[in-house]
């Protein structure tokens, strides 16, 4: 007998909510918590139906969690002024300079499809987490979870980034990505051709890695990226 899609879709869901990492999500709470206390502010961006997620979080940044939150989203007006005299790539960054952003302030990142300016995907989110890391600001969200190398930064399965850290809360999303390169069996020489890295950036990586994990080759790396699902 065929499921019915409703059956599929939940037990799909339980799926992914068993892949999300809980210690992960204590960190974000724990610097969001902290973000309060030193008077930070919280920038939240996102397009698309992540737009939508934003403007629901500020609600709950701001009445639940007393946290002096902001989605550039939500000024329709600015928005598409700066889209239609600026350009869209420029608007989350526009947002923060003109904010003053500082580093006692956050960014929170909600994407699905991640950012990519070579396929001109989300530019304004890339441009403005540049600007964010420029002014210091820590940089929290939720987004892909798995960087498919082909795609070179598309992401899928859902995680927890805080500053930067991505995956299995042990891996950065580069980390991700090179691990997945050498699971397929490549040397450092020729990930760093595929990534346009030095041969020595490569090398630290993979050692990065090696300890991150625990193991001690790459071979044993290979075995927990298929072990995880990361290739």
């Amino acid at each position: 007998m065929r499921a019915m899609h409703a059956q599929t879709y939940f037990q799909e869901v339980v799926k992914v909510a068993q892949q999300i990492d809980t210690a992960a999500v204590e960190r974000l709470a724990t610097e969001l918590a902290g973000l309060r206390e030193r008077g930070g502010r919280l920038f939240v961006l996102g397009v698309g139906g992540s737009a939508g997620n934003c403007s629901h979080a500020v609600n709950d940044f701001r009445k639940l969690c007393g946290i002096e939150a902001y989605a550039p989203t939500d000024n329709v007006s600015e928005l598409t002024a700066r889209t239609n005299d600026e350009g869209w790539e420029t608007v989350f960054a526009a947002w923060l300079r003109t904010s003053r952003a500082r580093s006692s302030d956050a960014v929170f990142v909600f994407s699905v499809g991640g950012g990519n300016l070579e396929k001109n995907v989300s530019p304004n989110i890339v441009a403005g987490l540049k600007e964010a890391k420029e002014r210091g600001l820590r940089v929290f969200g939720v987004v892909g979870r798995d960087v498919d190398v082909k795609q070179r930064g598309e992401v899928r399965l859902p995680a927890i980034v805080v500053d930067g850290e991505a995956g299995d809360g042990r891996l950065s999303v580069r980390e991700l990505e090179i691990l997945a390169l050498v699971a397929s069996g490549k040397s450092n020489r020729a990930i760093a051709a595929d990534l346009v890295l030095s041969e020595k950036t490569v090398a630290r990586h993979v050692s990065n890695i090696l300890t991150k994990l625990g193991v001690a080759s790459r071979s044993q790396a290979t075995a927990y990226a298929f072990k995880h699902s990361l290739t």
